[in-house]
């Protein structure tokens, strides 16, 4: 009995500890995104004033996708060496998991884009920002347990935008609108990306859709905008940016962390681009920050924050897993 005791304290300790060390890793690699992003505004916009949307998105997402092949020799190596098939039923999931994922991907950051050209960065900022209260609603849908802590966090976040963002009366655009329906796309792929990562290698989903993406973004570009290398060029500080930083890196970081992350987490962690945002505004275009925005920061970071701490009776597996060990023995349910 003595022995069966220890060895429950034993187990109970080891998975609290790796359940909470995942968590915080998910915490850092979406932190690391958002910042990423953030100062991605920058870029975005000097690309803008070269090269068309849908050239700019194709070519920066191509790069990205470049970016992370060495990472996908090295996941195939790890398989190779732990004796893992690559099984024709794991290609087709991988290519339909990543062909949904990038054509999403695809609608969402062509929308933003091209909203950016009809309306202020503020506005398509918070606007955008509105994925936060759309994750929760999405898997509450999906009949999945929202903590209170959580739309309270979601609250303090889209505030926290709202002072950031808006200077001025928001008024509906065509710019607006477009982003507006880019806030559901970038929700939706939040979600899906969160489904996905449970079920496929993210390495190699992130590729694949980086490479739908780009496809889509090209063959557009091809039809509606002209295409000339001497933009390109001048575009190349951005596109690198844009490309290897903001795709190959934060884009595969979010995949990454999603893993262990509530999609609801993810969403409130992530939007904390907007701060990043501004401080990248303030280094690069020198812009100024006042009281308003210093308080739409704190907010920000109070609901990041907030959606980290963990309650006593909260569900902690991200996954939707329950752990529960009972006299030796461990328990998985769903």
């Amino acid at each position: 009995m003595f022995l069966s005791v220890d060895y429950n304290k034993t187990t109970n300790r080891r998975m609290k500890y790796e359940m909470h060390n995942m968590r915080w890793k998910s915490f850092i690699m979406l932190t690391a995104a958002a910042v990423i992003w953030g100062f991605a505004f920058v870029a975005q916009r000097v690309g803008n004033q070269y090269i068309g949307t849908f050239t700019y998105t194709g070519v920066r997402f191509a790069l990205g996708a470049l970016s992370i092949i060495p990472l996908i020799v090295q996941a195939n190596r790890k398989e190779k060496k732990a004796g893992g098939k690559d099984e024709l039923a794991g290609k087709i999931a991988l290519l339909k998991a990543g062909t949904l994922a990038g054509m999403v991907l695809f609608i969402a950051a062509s929308m933003q884009q091209t909203g950016l050209k009809y309306t202020t960065a503020g506005k398509a900022a918070f606007i955008t920002g509105f994925y936060i209260i759309l994750v929760p609603v999405l898997e509450v849908i999906k009949k999945r347990y929202i903590d209170r802590k959580v739309w309270i966090a979601a609250a303090l976040s889209i505030i926290g935008l709202y002072l950031i963002s808006v200077q001025e009366g928001l008024t509906v655009s065509k710019g607006d609108l477009l982003v507006f329906i880019c806030s559901f796309f970038f929700a939706f792929h939040i979600v899906l990306i969160n489904n996905f990562t449970q079920k496929v290698n993210a390495i190699k989903l992130a590729f694949v859709q980086y490479l739908v993406c780009s496809v889509l973004s090209l063959v557009t570009a091809l039809l509606m905008e002209e295409i000339y290398l001497e933009n390109i060029i001048k575009a190349a500080v951005p596109i690198i940016y844009g490309g290897v930083f903001s795709v190959g890196i934060a884009y595969t970081l979010q995949v990454i962390g999603q893993k262990h992350s509530r999609a609801s987490h993810a969403a409130i962690i992530m939007s904390s681009e907007s701060v990043f945002a501004l401080i990248g505004g303030m280094l690069f275009l020198n812009e100024t920050i006042n009281l308003r925005e210093i308080v739409g920061c704190t907010l920000m970071i109070s609901g990041v924050i907030l959606s980290q701490l963990q309650g006593k009776n909260i569900k902690t597996a991200d996954t939707e897993d329950t752990a529960d060990i009972n006299h030796g023995r461990l328990y998985i349910t769903k």
